[in-house]
């Protein structure tokens, strides 16, 4: 008796889970193309970079009669001709003073730059602390004059909040220097300036690039989290796996679908980015025309409310069908294996 109950068993389950049966008598023209739409979630924030302007020269000339653009390029080139000339532009075009704006509290805050070089007044009886990046390991600093400026490094917090500081001091006012500190992830480089007074008590740098990597991670885990979730406070006891697949049997053929009691969910093969995605046509909850939303999560099919039947089709002549039938329930194994 009890071999009995189970192959009846089995046999209803069997029954339940077919998805090769031949389509019901439908009328396929009245289903409805349902709109795909946008997920209306917060997206991750999304980066666009711009594109700067590379200052070559000779590149960017002024509208003129040919005899002054050879007067400008005379001139260029005369210029250029001075090396003592061309390095103090450059490490004047390279220099970043200190800015009000670019103050925290008594902080001056740089944005980072590679190559740039970055000023720092101090002054005789003073110490200025210059602040690297938290995490930032300190490798060497090299002073241009070590014998009028006192210099030395120290560091603050431990462990990830570990913060390396270098400290400078000058002997005297009116004397300059410049400064190079290396780490394990950059380069610095600074003008040192001793005055009789206005120094400035610390600096720091803030660091685009690292910022914009941030962002970049974000982005990546927060796709991968979509991806992985159908949908936000989702309850695995108010599911309904009542539905039957009938028709075709195509790479794409759904795995399984059911409802919240508010939307369909039909799950695709987890492959079904590398295929043609089918679009979807709908019969509304009573059995009429009905124009439904859907949208695609992951490889979920999220339908704007409930369905009698749908159909996903692909192709123009001869049409590749699988239609989805939702299904009065008969049996609790539906409910757990799905249909």
């Amino acid at each position: 008796m009890l071999r009995i109950l189970l192959a009846s068993s089995a046999l209803a389950l069997t029954t339940a889970c077919a998805t090769t049966a031949e389509l019901e008598p439908m009328d396929s023209a009245a289903f409805v193309a349902a709109t795909p739409m946008e997920d209306d979630f917060d997206r991750p924030v999304e980066i666009v970079e711009t594109a700067v302007a590379l200052p070559l020269p000779g590149q960017l000339m002024p509208i003129g009669d040919a005899g002054d653009r050879r007067r400008i390029i005379r001139t260029s080139v005369s210029a250029s001709a001075d090396p003592a000339e061309t390095i103090a532009q450059g490490r004047q075009s390279a220099l970043i003073e200190p800015s009000v704006d670019g103050y925290v509290n008594a902080i001056q805050v740089y944005p980072y730059t590679e190559g740039a070089l970055y000023r720092l007044y101090a002054s005789p009886g003073q110490v200025s602390d210059i602040a690297l990046q938290p995490g930032e390991e300190l490798i060497s600093v090299s002073a241009g004059d070590t014998v009028r400026w006192v210099v030395g490094d120290t560091i603050s917090g431990a462990g990830t909040t570990s913060r390396a500081h270098v400290l400078v001091k000058p002997i005297s006012s009116g004397i300059r220097t410049n400064l190079m500190i290396a780490t394990n992830r950059r380069t610095y480089h600074l003008e040192l300036e001793a005055v009789t007074s206005g120094y400035m008590a610390a600096l720091s740098w803030r660091y685009p690039q690292d910022e914009l990597a941030g962002l970049t991670a974000r982005n990546d885990r927060a796709m991968a989290r979509e991806s992985g979730s159908i949908q936000r406070g989702l309850k695995l006891e108010g599911l309904n796996f009542d539905y039957r697949l009938t028709g075709d049997s195509p790479d794409w053929k759904p795995v399984r679908v059911f409802d919240d009691g508010r939307q369909v969910f039909i799950q695709m093969p987890s492959d079904i980015a590398t295929t043609d995605m089918p679009p979807l046509f709908v019969l509304g909850e009573d059995g009429d025309a009905e124009l439904v939303n859907y949208r695609v999560r992951g490889n979920y099919y999220v339908v704007d409310g409930l369905i009698r039947a749908a159909e996903l089709r692909l192709g123009e002549r001869n049409q590749i069908v699988v239609r989805i039938t939702r299904t009065e329930r008969h049996s609790p194994l539906v409910a757990i294996f799905g249909g």
